[in-house]
């Protein structure tokens, strides 16, 4: 059940079965030479609804903005500040809670999101901490990256072995291009970059790193046969998280 095509007659049918709701957030950045800026948000939002129809979860509109900076000397790259994503964080959870949501699990899908993400939780749980007048205190968030599983990790290694890096991925460009199979990119491009390094501040620091915008990956393996693969073990995984969640006191 998607939010944003329900009425608010039917969300308040919904809470009156459940209070749970899936939140995915992505970013809208640059993914290499084949993966799509909209990668992070993509992959997110498939396996959100994935997991919403296995689970009859509500789920919320995809966030597609998150903490880029770094990958701003990349064009197309948007990002938000980090106190503008945690701000924008904290207003959605908090419009949720007042509506009487009570579990919101967000599904994530960029790496650079997650100190965000839970810190937003913390301001949240400040918040009831210190008596604001709020319902606050019956929201509980959870965060889980859509690749975080062990059964999605696993086929990560089965699909690619040690190529699959740290950014702009085999895996997750595969899940895109299952995702979005009209848009797959088919570009030429070396083995294999640079293996990642021990970090990297700004922008610039990150395009003299990493020039193609890889990070010890191998994007030329992603498949939509393999996306598919990915989809199906991360919404089982995740679908699972969601119940558990649920029955918890």
């Amino acid at each position: 059940m998607l939010l944003e095509r329900c009425t608010w007659q039917e969300v308040e049918d919904y809470l009156e079965g459940s209070t749970g709701i899936l939140l995915p957030v992505g970013s809208t950045e640059q993914h290499g030479p084949n993966g799509l800026i909209g990668t992070d948000a993509i992959c997110a939002e498939l396996v959100a609804r994935g997991v919403g129809e296995a689970t009859g979860a509500m789920v919320a509109p995809t966030l597609n903005f998150g903490m880029a900076q770094h990958h701003m000397a990349f064009r197309g790259t948007m990002t938000l500040r980090p106190q503008t994503l945690l701000a924008v964080l904290v207003d959605l959870l908090n419009s949720l809670a007042q509506h009487g949501f009570e579990r919101c699990l967000v599904i994530n899908g960029h790496g650079g999101n997650m100190a965000t993400i839970m810190a937003a939780f913390s301001e949240l749980h400040a918040a009831a901490s210190l008596n604001v007048e709020s319902r606050t205190g019956r929201l509980r968030c959870r965060m889980r990256n859509w690749w975080g599983s062990a059964a999605v990790t696993e086929l990560q290694k089965e699909l690619f072995g040690d190529r699959d890096g740290s950014h702009a991925t085999a895996s997750e460009i595969s899940l895109a291009q299952y995702a979005c199979p009209d848009a797959i990119k088919n570009v030429a491009m070396s083995p294999l970059p640079a293996p990642p390094s021990s970090g990297f501040t700004d922008a610039a620091d990150f395009r003299r790193r990493y020039p193609d915008g890889r990070i010890g990956s191998d994007p030329s393996l992603a498949d939509p046969a393999h996306g598919e693969r990915l989809y199906r073990a991360a919404v089982a995984a995740l679908s699972e998280d969601y119940r558990k969640f649920l029955a918890e006191p």
